[in-house]
């Protein structure tokens, strides 16, 4: 079994804005991800629920995010992206740095990214493929990194995906429609 926390500790020293925001986020999306796939009785193991939502932002700190304590160079955006590279590199397994890459949002399509100009490298897939990918991309939905780590309504996370467009939003409604 990967040794989750072992690699997190290595790279968020505690103590620090950003390991204390990551810890709490990813600890509610696994909670939340853990419920939903006991609930549906999801073919899942549960150890890969938790290290994966444990794990699927872990690329934020070399993100330029300082509201969250983060100071890295690189666009918030591309946490996913970052965090899968890492991830490859720790030598965690794949599906582990599949879901870091993506998880954002409700998966992002290729015209998407071409359209809004967005800075992410054109070879990589970012729409969720796997129940697990799509398990931590509906269940990060729901949490935020900023204000106040409390659960968002589903209501509320249907009017953030409905800014980005009818197909973002309709992804996310397939998502809640597999998991609620």
């Amino acid at each position: 079994m990967f040794n989750y926390s072992a690699l997190i500790e290595s790279i968020y020293p505690a103590g620090r804005k950003v390991s204390g925001i990551l810890l709490s986020h990813s600890r509610s999306v696994a909670a939340l991800a853990l419920d939903i796939a006991r609930r549906k009785q999801l073919p899942l193991d549960p150890a890969d629920i938790e290290a994966a939502a444990m794990l699927h932002d872990i690329g934020i700190i070399r993100t330029n995010a300082p509201g969250i304590g983060c100071y890295g160079s690189r666009p918030y955006l591309m946490h996913g992206v970052i965090g899968a590279d890492m991830l490859r590199t720790a030598g965690a397994p794949e599906q582990y740095a599949r879901v870091a890459e993506r998880h954002t949002g409700a998966g992002l399509t290729r015209t998407e990214i071409e359209s809004f100009g967005l800075p992410l490298p054109a070879d990589r897939t970012y729409m969720p493929e796997t129940l697990l990918e799509k398990l931590i991309c509906y269940a990060d939905c729901f949490y935020s990194k900023g204000g106040d780590g409390q659960r968002k309504t589903l209501e509320r996370v249907e009017r953030s995906m409905a800014k980005f467009g009818p197909d973002v939003l309709a992804r996310f409604r397939a998502l809640h429609e597999l998991f609620s």
